[in-house]
């Protein structure tokens, strides 16, 4: 039934997994060496992070934050709410590398990645699955250093992503029908 919501396969799972063993590879040649910290933020990159770290070559930590700017919506409101912070006493020893789904207005990662520096982390990257570069707000300079896909301006669902916490466990990411959430914002 969740898949008669689905008006088209954006990413496939095939599709997926070569994205996520592309990026790991490079992330194992950029960090070997370094302390690195993969930072998954809750909670659409739960499934990439599982993926990615699975197929990095070298050792990793882990940690998690929650930050959100959507709520039940389908656009960010612009302004991010930290709900679960990252507390450590060894940030300024760490390399972060932000695991993100989608970047979309790039209001929560500029100001993710702005607030971790601020912490003292020693460096502050991003991965992400998926990158919308036409929904980018103009004032926001946000480049991801690993990315899977360039996407349309689409609603997309699948591989962790949400609408109103469904479809996130769709083995693959695609585009969600208007009529789901059409008049429900």
């Amino acid at each position: 039934m969740i898949n008669n919501d689905i008006e088209s396969i954006l990413v496939s799972r095939e599709e997926l997994d070569k994205i996520t063993q592309d990026i790991a590879d490079r992330i194992s040649e950029d960090y070997r060496g370094k302390r690195l910290l993969l930072l998954c933020i809750l909670k659409g990159s739960v499934v990439f992070m599982g993926d990615l770290m699975k197929k990095i070559s070298i050792p990793v930590e882990i940690d998690f934050m929650k930050v959100s700017s959507y709520g039940r919506s389908t656009t960010s409101s612009g302004t991010p709410t930290i709900l679960l912070d990252l507390h450590r006493s060894d940030i300024s020893d760490i390399d972060i590398l932000i695991v993100e789904d989608i970047i979309d207005s790039g209001h929560t990662l500029s100001y993710l990645t702005t607030y971790l520096k601020n912490k003292g982390a020693k460096s502050v990257r991003i991965a992400t699955v998926l990158d919308k570069p036409d929904r980018r707000d103009p004032s926001i300079n946000l480049t991801p250093d690993y990315c899977g896909r360039v996407i349309p301006d689409e609603f997309v669902v699948g591989y962790g992503l949400d609408y109103d916490e469904k479809y996130r466990a769709l083995p693959y990411i695609g585009v969600l029908s208007p009529k789901v959430y059409q008049n429900k914002n």
